[in-house]
């Protein structure tokens, strides 16, 4: 496989016509080595537009989720990040290219330990926190920020992470429930008030300890 060119038709032929036309967003996800995030039993469907399972019952979003997440969120140099939701490393190396620092959380130890390796070898480890831990309800330690990535579906997005943000910070989330879930841009606007936008409609894998839908009886 020529790598090069296999990545440059996953950003031309899948990323690019959903809508990613940011160009930063466009040349990164052409340069990062893509293909190193995948687990080695998957290395064929690293530029597929598939989800790849990563174990514990996680997947990888497809590659053209991970750039409407990344144009949504409009990261700049000078941006503190949150990512809940290590899995793979892949979207923490997008941000991590992107912001000045990213603190990273994941309630699996081994997707943070593999990460922190993938990131070195990038030399993208010195701008990057990652942190074990549970992350569902919220994590505030190093904020205010002004991005935050939830890369795990939440029946709805905790008050807390949108009080985690700074006025004007931006919270990428995927919230409802089966058989179809939202992803969305939240905006901090002031102290009080947030505003809401529906990105693309996708199902993800519910955000480890997150609260559940309530089950009905009859």
């Amino acid at each position: 496989m020529n790598i090069e060119k296999a990545r440059f038709n996953m950003v031309e032929q899948q990323v690019r016509p959903w809508d990613v036309l940011d160009g930063r967003v466009l040349d990164l996800m052409a340069s990062l080595p893509r293909e190193q995030f995948v687990p080695g039993e998957y290395a064929s469907l690293a530029f597929a537009d598939v989800r790849i399972p990563l174990g514990h019952g996680q997947d990888m979003m497809p590659p053209r989720e991970e750039g409407r997440l990344l144009q949504a969120l409009n990261v700049q140099a000078g941006d503190t990040a949150l990512e809940v939701g290590t899995g793979s490393g892949y979207v923490t190396a997008l941000l991590a290219s992107s912001a000045r620092q990213v603190y990273s959380v994941d309630i699996i130890p081994e997707f943070v330990t593999s990460a922190q390796t993938k990131l070195n070898s990038l030399n993208l480890g010195s701008k990057v926190t990652l942190e074990v831990g549970d992350a569902s309800a919220g994590w505030d330690h190093y904020g205010p920020y002004d991005v935050i990535a939830i890369t795990g579906s939440l029946v709805k997005v905790p008050d807390s992470f949108k009080r985690s943000l700074k006025i004007g910070g931006r919270l990428f989330c995927i919230e409802g429930d089966l058989p179809a879930m939202t992803a969305k841009l939240i905006t901090r606007t002031g102290e009080q008030s947030w505003n809401e936008e529906s990105l693309f409609e996708t199902v993800v894998a519910r955000l480890i300890n997150a609260p559940q839908s309530p089950q009905f009886r009859f």
